[in-house]
């Protein structure tokens, strides 16, 4: 074996998984374009797991692909890992479009760029056929082919290399339900094989059978298996439409197992006998034998044959515009079949030398190693599928998508977050979502209190966990889970900063006493377990009541005394303000503030009333230093009061000193956020206004710009935020500079 035959990264396997055979292919393409077959190997199916082309028993069409695939292994040398293979037309569509590319300034065509161009064809097919789609199938691209290419508007037979401000084509895209698709790949992965490749068997026959100098004329191609006799069409230089008929060889083979009483193997055997031979022996289910001539079965199948040909002929006008075609090629097992050729030539009103079986004829360019290889026609679509890899090879990559087929252009950086926006999977369902804010005011300012995250999205590949930037590889099985939206934002006064560290300070007796502010909201005092409203106004009220700061300290003053505020004459209902002094008798301390009262740090107990005057005369020239009464009792319930008389209170204020305003210092954590009318980012040199959420990351741009994430046609997407490069979820700020657009080539 040459050095060539031993590199296995140089040997291509293709496999034709029919309904009575699975021929599997092992070899390389020259320079000179020449196919070089190293190894080759055939095995009909035990049992018909398959039918009309269709696979039914997944698990034994597996155990035949295994069983081909061992055997050329031993053949070459190595194991095989990656496989190329090919569907049959059944319940095909076909949708034929025309797509163009404007380049934004003259450039020269490059390979990449026929591809993009393939890849738009593609889209613009998948969406015409999803308008059409009047079935329950859903369906999946196997196979293209390009009609015509154009530069500039005008018809070019090979568009690269060339200089062009346009580009186009006409592309034909072929389609298949998705489980005939799935049942392919699942009985080839069972058998310990990944899918490299996969085309359609008309698009793989044609390549063989009818090469590009024979295209310029008006030829059908039928490729007759067993279960299914696949179509195409030529003319003008190129393949114009594809078509299948599920009528082929097990037809045949049934009814001579009705007419002779045998299994459906005899069957089969005698129907290829019949085809090389003058007679036939055989054994019915009696185990009675019998010998009979090719002659008499080519009498009992005249019919069906002739039926087959008729439903082809009929397939041919419908694909050609009701019109004959100039001549008709046959491959595949089936097309041996006794008198087939000359009906199809007779119901198309052709002669008989122009329909005719193709094998050694069109193989000309392929070469067995191994001894005792014929070429025929059976052995056209095995080859076919091998070369369509080196067409077709690195263009493409599948992935499943929760449950979904992707064909994705492999631009060798295809990430699973380039599978989800193929296909159409909201962005905003990949990143956790908070749940609803509250919005309000507090003192004039406006406030957010955030929602609770919610769960990331749950990615997984091949059953392990991943995540959006994952690269993806061939034939994977990704699936996401949405992301969750968090618990709606609960939050009470108790938790307001303004509440809970916004305070007032007044001096009592001389002495340094701080104590929160009182809470507003919408125009009434609320408690502390106040559940915050959306919209809601809240004002932290700037004075107390002397009653109010003797419940506050938890003290009972002496109203037979005076009480002096800023050393004038009051009384319980005075208004204090910040700074203001009250001076007054105490006739009791109460239980709390024996407890757990602390002035200037100092702790006061109730037996120690003496002491206290003294420690407030030591630290009265350190009173600005004092911290605040560190206080763990409840707040006094002062509400009932402070409702009852908050218009005498409102009244009363005229006649008090104005308060001393202290500025203060704000820390509003990390739960409440300062309210945004959202932020404005630059995205390509224009303005972009973010609203509607509290922070804003990379991917919510697409929500705000006109920009088809679809639209790649195999380009890349470039994004840059601030000159580097962008992940999706970078943070947003104001005055961000960001750059998205395709990646010309």
């Amino acid at each position: 074996m040459s050095d060539v035959q031993k590199d296995q990264d140089t040997l291509v396997f293709g496999l034709d998984i029919g309904t009575r055979n699975v021929v599997g292919t092992v070899g390389y393409r020259t320079e000179e374009g020449e196919f070089i077959v190293t190894a080759q190997y055939s095995k009909e199916h035990e049992t018909r797991a398959m039918l009309d082309g269709q696979i039914h028993d997944i698990g034994r069409v597996a155990r035949t692909i295994e069983a081909v695939k061992e055997d050329l292994e031993r053949q070459i040398g190595h194991p095989l890992k990656e496989v190329c293979i090919a569907a049959a037309g059944r319940v095909l569509k076909t949708i034929t479009t025309h797509v163009e590319y404007e380049y934004p300034e003259e450039s020269v065509i490059t390979d990449e760029d026929v591809h993009t161009l393939d890849l738009l064809g593609i889209e613009k097919a998948q969406e015409i056929l999803k308008e059409q789609n009047d079935t329950k199938y859903h369906f999946y691209c196997v196979g293209y082919s390009v009609v015509k290419s154009f530069l500039n508007d005008e018809v070019f037979i090979q568009i690269v290399g060339h200089k062009a401000d346009k580009i186009g084509e006409d592309i034909i895209v072929t389609f298949l339900p998705e489980d005939v698709v799935d049942g392919l790949y699942a009985a080839v992965t069972q058998a310990g094989l990944n899918v490299a490749n996969m085309t359609l068997e008309p698009i793989a026959a044609i390549d063989v059978a009818i090469p590009e100098s024979y295209r310029m004329l008006n030829i059908a191609l039928v490729d007759v298996g067993a279960g299914t006799s696949d179509i195409s069409i030529t003319r003008d230089g190129s393949i114009i439409a594809y078509g299948m008929i599920p009528y082929a060889g097990d037809e045949l083979t049934e009814l001579i197992v009705q007419h002779y009483l045998v299994d459906f193997n005899t069957a089969e055997a005698m129907k290829l006998a019949s085809t090389t031979g003058e007679e036939i022996t055989y054994e019915d289910i009696m185990s009675i034998s019998h010998t009979i001539s090719s002659q008499e079965v080519w009498d009992v199948t005249a019919p069906v044959t002739e039926k087959i040909a008729n439903e082809v002929a009929g397939k041919i006008r419908e694909l050609n515009g009701d019109q004959p075609v100039s001549a008709i090629f046959v491959v595949g097992g089936g097309g041996k079949i006794h008198g087939f050729t000359d009906k199809l030539a007779e119901f198309l009103e052709l002669p008989k030398e122009r329909v005719a079986l193709r094998g050694e004829e069109v193989l000309k360019e392929v070469t067995f190693e191994q001894p005792g290889i014929r070429k025929d026609p059976l052995l056209v679509t095995p080859i076919g599928i091998c070369l369509n890899y080196y067409d077709q090879k690195n263009n493409f990559i599948m992935v499943r998508f929760n449950g979904e087929r992707l064909k994705l252009y492999d631009n060798n950086r295809l990430t699973i977050v380039d599978a989800a926006l193929q296909a159409g999977f909201p962005n905003d369902q990949l990143f956790p979502k908070r749940g609803v804010p509250i919005n309000f005011m507090v003192n004039g300012n406006a406030r957010i209190v955030r929602g609770e995250a919610g769960e990331p999205a749950i990615v997984t590949m091949n059953g392990r966990p991943a995540n959006i930037n994952t690269k993806l590889e061939p034939n994977c099985e990704v699936t996401i889970e949405p992301s969750t939206a968090g618990d709606a934002a609960s939050y009470k006064i108790s938790q307001l900063e303004e509440y809970t560290s916004s305070t007032i300070a007044f001096t009592v007796n001389g002495k340094h006493i701080i104590c929160p502010k009182f809470v507003e909201v919408n125009g009434n005092l609320e408690p502390e377990s106040y559940e915050i409203k959306e919209g809601d106004q809240i004002e932290t009220r700037s004075f107390y009541t002397v009653e109010q700061v003797a419940e506050f300290m938890d003290i009972e003053v002496n109203q037979d005394y005076q009480i002096l505020v800023n050393n004038r004459v009051a009384d319980m209902n005075s208004l204090v303000y910040e700074n203001f002094s009250i001076d007054w008798t105490v006739l009791s301390y109460g239980r709390t503030y024996s407890e757990d009262i602390y002035v200037d740090e100092e702790p006061v107990q109730e037996e120690q009333e003496a002491v206290l005057e003294d420690t407030e005369q030591e630290n009265h020239d350190t009173e600005q230093e004092a911290e605040p009464v560190k206080n763990d009792i409840a707040e006094p319930d002062v509400n009932n009061a402070m409702e009852a008389e908050l218009q005498r209170l409102e009244a009363e204020f005229g006649e008090h000193e104005k308060p001393v305003k202290t500025e203060e210092t704000k820390d509003e954590g990390a739960e409440v956020l300062p309210a945004s009318d959202g932020i404005t980012v630059y995205v390509n040199h224009e303005p972009v206004q973010m609203t509607g959420k509290e922070s804003y990351i990379f991917v919510d741009i697409f929500d705000k710009i006109d920009f088809n994430l679809n639209d790649g046609r195999g380009r890349s997407i470039v994004t840059r935020l601030n000159g580097a490069e962008a992940p999706y979820m970078a943070t947003l700020h104001t005055g961000d500079q960001i750059e998205v657009y395709w990646e010309e080539k």
